[in-house]
């Protein structure tokens, strides 16, 4: 569900808003910082500014630009918009900052060496390039992980330092990981150049460079946009900044929307010091705070103030709300993962039941790491509750997709050197690993595309004739659709090539994934055939022309190939992380995990930026939620194979007791009942009990504390009863390793597992 509660469509864009989002509408000249709040309706103030700007002020819209975080919320501005002025803001730039920045390339890529039909690899591309410049340099594969390569220089180009800048900063590095991406970096560059493509980090990076090299196009695009607007820039970068900046700083008609408590993106690049400094940056900025919440009870912003006010890094604002009551946050302390989502999964069961007219689809259960979720998928999987998953793998991520997509991406650029390894012997064609290895020597030697070289392969030395023929007519392939592409659209394209290359059939044959496979394949060729060129926000409507329909239909996929895809019309329970949850809401929230070291994460101990970040993440996840709100923890779960145990989150403690009704799980009930030597009670303030097993103790020092035998039989509350077969380990790290008669074998740190002697 969208965030933006409180939003009022009519025919006024004044209508319905408060005093302070009028405010901010009616905002003119200069720069304006508005602090929005979670749910406080800033889409609806971002959209009536714009509107007043056209209406009330004679503003073009084609000297506006309004920048987004995600593509739908840029189409949702696009329509809104349009409502409130009868028509479509014809000539008005409307889009994210990596859609705006591909905008600025389509027009002058040529200015810094590129041609304009260039390529946008998604991240499955650039990974698969990185890979292949790594060995090239001769960089081990295993010994350096090409993900943390690229995340390396990802990062470097988000602050705009280019690959011989990096290179020259850190050739005297004592750190070899460094030293190692430097020797990447460069090449890497170069070969997306000679294949006339651009990475996702380009298309914020190299806009800048263009900016910063080019006077005139500058001047240009500075009285061009006029007005500028830009949506959640707590979440802003080194280059998002420095682009609004160059285009921005002359005119100062800057308007700025984000809430300083929400910035959740520090780990890929985001700077909060952008929102934090932006009086700094543009003197004299007004300032507006929204913090009328038009979603979540009283208790439920109570939390969220109390949690929240703990971060010494923020503007400072209160949330408040016109919603009076609602329930208690409950708090629930469950056994260990399993009972965790026993109890989540039970809450939804009932609360569906017993609420006239409540959906699946009302209920979300957040999370802090993805792993969390497999606990969480078997319980609803055995009550049989309907669920998606946000966050797993991607519809453009999967292999079928990418496989067909790297057929259209060397259809539409000869160059792609990466398109051509994926697909040249896919489906099969006889053309081996060492064939491929010789083609791609002698076409260095000969300064050939691969394309180019397997046109010619009958040419180069040691090629075996098989691989020659299926070389030729892979080329005679691609040949042949790069010209058809200039003939037909991409639907009818891509219907051709689906066809004669036979993927139904091949997929299907691969057995029941291959019939998912296959069924992902015809959702894509849907999508091309619906697809329509002159909607492309991408691309001026004076350039259209200029470009294949095929060439559109990739960028489109590009810029949305890294958006999860949320149905908000499935009748089902939504299960995603708590990152992936911002800017979304629901009736009733659980957020689960909520241990120590789990949530806050624990290497966030080590930097205060990093402590106060996690706070934002959590403030984020409660305040999702507009009726109820369910928080989890488990005293023990198991972490990369081993128990661990766990402590309440620090975060939770800090919501005042009054507003949190505790609770433990059944099965905590019935363990301290059933075993009261096993816990013991840690009182609060009023003095009531919390029970948590008694784990502190040195095993092996303790003499109270039992100690294990090989042969001895025990009893574990999870695995039931078996048969000690091996002791290792002293003290703290005793561990047992025990053959349990239903699950079999496991090794157990007794410290955590709460043994019992399985007497006869």
């Amino acid at each position: 569900m969208p965030e933006g509660s409180g939003s009022h469509d009519g025919t006024s864009h004044l209508e319905g808003l408060n005093p302070e989002q009028r405010q901010a509408t009616e905002h003119f000249e200069g720069p304006i910082l508005v602090l929005a709040g979670a749910g406080s309706g800033k889409t609806r103030v971002l959209t009536a500014r714009i509107c007043h700007l056209v209406r009330e002020h004679g503003v073009a819209p084609d000297r506006i630009l309004a920048v987004t975080f995600t593509n739908k919320a840029a189409g949702e501005m696009r329509e809104r918009i349009a409502r409130f002025l009868g028509a479509a803001p014809a000539g008005m730039w409307v889009g994210t900052f990596h859609a705006v920045g591909a905008r600025l390339l389509r027009r002058h890529a040529d200015r810094l060496g590129w041609d304009r039909t260039f390529t946008i690899l998604d991240a499955d591309a650039s990974l698969r390039l990185v890979k292949k410049v790594q060995e090239s340099v001769g960089l081990d594969t295993k010994r350096w992980n090409p993900k943390a390569i690229r995340a390396e220089m990802s990062n470097a180009k988000n602050q705009l330092v280019d690959a011989g800048t990096f290179a020259r900063d850190n050739e005297g590095s004592f750190d070899i990981f460094v030293r190692s991406v430097a020797k990447v970096f460069g090449p890497y560059q170069q070969a997306l150049h000679d294949q006339n493509a651009f990475d996702f980090d380009d298309l914020l990076m190299k806009p800048v460079e263009l900016l910063e090299a080019r006077s005139e196009l500058l001047r240009r695009y500075r009285e061009r946009f006029a007005f500028i607007l830009v949506d959640e820039y707590q979440d802003t970068n080194r280059a998002q900044f420095r682009f609004l900046e160059l285009l921005a700083a002359e005119h100062g008609n800057l308007m700025v929307v984000g809430d300083d408590d929400q910035s959740i993106y520090g780990w890929r690049g985001a700077d909060i010091r952008n929102i934090l400094d932006f009086e700094k940056a543009f003197p004299g900025a007004r300032v507006v705070r929204l913090e009328r919440n038009y979603r979540s009870t009283r208790r439920i912003l109570e939390a969220a103030n109390a949690v929240i006010a703990e971060n010494v890094d923020r503007k400072g604002k209160t949330l408040r709300t016109e919603r009076t009551g609602g329930e208690s946050i409950t708090l629930v302390e469950a056994y260990d993962e399993t009972d965790e989502a026993r109890c989540v999964v039970e809450d939804i069961r009932v609360r569906y039941e017993q609420t006239p007219g409540s959906a699946y689809r009302d209920f979300a259960v957040l999370y802090r790491t993805n792993a969390q979720a497999r606990a969480l998928e078997d319980a609803f999987r055995r009550e049989g509750t309907p669920y998606q998953v946000i966050g797993s793998v991607r519809f453009y991520e999967r292999r079928e997709i990418q496989d067909v997509l790297a057929y259209l991406r060397l259809i539409s650029n000869p160059k792609d050197a990466g398109a051509f390894d994926r697909v040249v012997n896919y489906p099969r064609r006889g053309i081996g690993a060492t064939s491929q290895e010789r083609l791609t020597r002698w076409a260095a030697e000969r300064g050939l595309t691969l394309l180019e070289a397997a046109a010619r392969a009958d040419e180069a030395p040691s090629v075996p004739a098989g691989a020659t023929r299926g070389l030729r007519a892979f080329a005679d392939l691609v040949q042949r659709y790069g010209l058809r592409a200039t003939q037909v659209g991409v639907g009818e394209l891509l219907e051709e090539l689906v066809e004669e290359l036979d993927l139904v059939r091949q997929l299907t044959d691969e057995g029941p994934d291959g019939e998912d496979r296959a069924r992902n394949v015809a959702e894509l060729v849907a999508g091309a055939v619906d697809f329509d060129a002159d909607l492309v926000d991408s691309v001026s409507a004076e350039d259209v022309d200029t470009f294949t329909e095929l060439d559109l239909f990739l960028q489109q996929v590009a810029l949305v190939a890294d958006v999860d895809k949320l149905d908000p019309d499935a009748d089902a329970v939504t299960l995603m992380t708590l990152h992936n949850a911002k800017g979304l809401e629901f009736p009733v929230v659980y957020i689960t995990g909520l241990e120590d070291g789990l949530f806050p994460l624990a290497r966030a101990y080590d930097e205060p930026a990093e402590l106060e970040e996690e706070r934002r993440l959590f403030y984020v996840g409660l305040t999702r939620a507009k009726d109820k709100l369910f928080l989890s923890w488990a005293r023990q779960r198991r972490r990369a194979g081993d128990f661990t145990y766990g402590t309440l989150s620090p975060f939770v403690e800090a919501i005042p007791r009054e507003l949190r009704d505790e609770h433990l799980s059944a099965r905590l009930r019935l363990v301290a009942t059933s075993t009261p030597h096993r816990s013991r009670r840690r009182f609060h303030d009023d003095h009531e009990p919390r029970y948590e097993p008694e784990a502190d103790g040195d095993y092996g020092v303790n003499q109270d504390l039992p100690r294990y035998v090989r042969g001895e039989r025990v009893l574990h509350q999870t695995f039931g009863s078996g048969a000690v077969v091996e002791v290792t380990g002293f003290g703290r790290d005793l561990k047992v390793t025990v053959d349990f008669d239903d699950v079999g074998r496991k090794k157990l740190l007794v410290r955590y597992a709460n043994l019992e002697k399985d007497w006869p």
